[in-house]
């Protein structure tokens, strides 16, 4: 017999090797009904995954978002299986679960393009196996295992995969006749997908490298009600009447321009007044609050972020260095503000009585973020980030966190902001290097 301790901290003494589902069913019909995954130990699973020792346990349904992770990822290989059935000799990357649906990127055979014309074809594909109920099952498999099997298919874009992967961690999932390389976790089968849609197709370099071959990326979505997906749809249709490049076009607001580059807006006369005002309304709350105004350089020697750490992290992310003339000179295009305000306050001895420093500046910062994620203005190459940075003595940490809250909720209030969702970052207890400072602070 093994202990589950559930979320409210009761505890069910069961047989070893019980699953979410028959544990769910213990509980309840109704949740035995509705549930899509589990939650083991802080680690997501199978709703069929056997259950070995004394665990702590929460199941998921479509109320969470761990549940709607495990529907859409199992949406992504019903769309992987219905492309490979159609398209015989596909290959596929990553298909992974996102905010709102999936994608997987594509690999079709030479000679095979597809347009958004195709898309109803592969749609209905993915309804005829959902109908059929197909059993998704979980296997392990030695890496030596799993390099056989995916080399007999060719498949260079999983072998790529497998062979940073460790021996012990590698599984597969089966359903129907498609076997694809993957952590899960999936649905028990694929009948829980009631109402798909694709959406898009866009390019994407395999593995976000602009030196690797562009992939197709199909991007859908899934609901276990066809209700549910009309609800959707109409939303994205309201949306689109709001979209923020369909008003800034029309409004004379901004621009993009392909001989300055992607991701890179331009703002026109009437952009420029209204952000201008934006900018005049965020200084007077921050001189209130005690904010200093400062201007920084939109570069900065390479070495300055490699020095904060912002270069190992994000260096990727950033466009590549510029080289000087002189020998071993290297600069960035300013990826954050962070650095350049930190020299700031180093620039002279401080005493703690001079302590909390705020400091505040409209700072220009550039990303190379991957052609294929741009979109409008939300995500850009180069945008002006209304960014601060607090230098203050531990007993004053509180107090200054709550007065920021003050000032997010009172630009929210006054901008008439109603509908917004926060989230904070907490540390990891299981994951401490990621992270700097004592648990205390941090």
């Amino acid at each position: 017999m093994i202990k589950i301790t559930l979320p409210d901290h009761r505890i069910l003494e069961v047989e070893k090797g019980i699953t979410g589902y028959e544990i769910a069913k213990l509980l309840s019909r109704s949740l035995a009904e509705e549930a899509l995954a589990i939650t083991v130990n802080n680690e997501l699973w199978d709703l069929h995954r056997p259950i070995e020792t004394d665990s702590q346990i929460k199941i998921h349904t479509w109320e969470d978002e761990e549940g709607k992770h495990a529907f859409w990822h199992s949406s992504a290989h019903l769309m992987a299986q219905s492309i490979e059935t159609l398209y015989p000799g596909t290959k596929f990357g990553i298909g992974p679960a996102i905010e709102n649906g999936f994608y997987y990127d594509v690999e079709f055979p030479d000679g095979v393009t597809i347009s958004d014309t195709d898309l109803p074809a592969i749609e209905a594909k993915m309804k005829e196996f959902a109908q059929q109920k197909l059993p998704i099952s979980r296997k392990n498999i030695s890496k030596q295992d799993a390099i056989q099997f995916f080399s007999n298919r060719n498949d260079h874009l999983k072998l790529e995969l497998i062979n940073e992967l460790e021996e012990g961690t590698i599984t597969i999932y089966e359903q129907g006749n498609f076997t694809d390389l993957c952590r899960g976790p999936h649905l028990p089968h694929t009948g829980y997908i009631k109402a798909i849609k694709l959406l898009s197709i866009a390019g994407a370099y395999w593995r976000g490298n602009e030196k690797n071959k562009q992939l197709t990326r199909i991007y859908g979505i899934t609901f276990p009600k066809q209700k549910l997906l009309d609800e959707y749809l109409q939303m994205l249709e309201e949306a689109k009447k709001r979209d923020h490049r369909k008003i800034g076009k029309e409004l004379e607001l901004f621009m993009f321009s392909p001989s300055v580059g992607s991701g890179l807006p331009i703002w026109l006369p009437k952009g420029t007044q209204l952000r201008e005002r934006l900018e005049q309304f965020l200084k007077k709350i921050q001189k209130k609050y005690g904010y200093q105004q400062v201007i920084t350089p939109h570069i900065g020697q390479k070495e300055l972020y490699v020095t904060s750490g912002h270069y190992a992290k994000y260096g990727k992310d950033s466009f590549q260095p510029i080289h000087t003339p002189q020998e071993g000179e290297e600069f960035l295009l300013k990826p954050m503000n962070c650095p350049h305000h930190c020299e700031i306050y180093k620039n002279k001895p401080r005493s703690y009585k001079e302590l909390p420093l705020r400091l505040a500046e409209f700072g220009t910062v550039y990303r190379y973020e991957q052609s294929g994620e741009l979109h409008g203005l939300t995500r850009v190459r180069g945008f002006t980030q209304d960014d601060a940075h607090i230098f203050c003595r531990p007993d004053q940490l509180k107090e200054e966190f709550i007065k920021v809250i003050d000032i997010v909720l009172y630009i929210f209030k006054t901008l008439n902001f109603q509908n917004y969702t926060v989230q904070i970052s907490l540390r990891d207890p299981n994951n401490k290097e990621k992270y700097i400072g004592s648990e205390e602070i941090g």
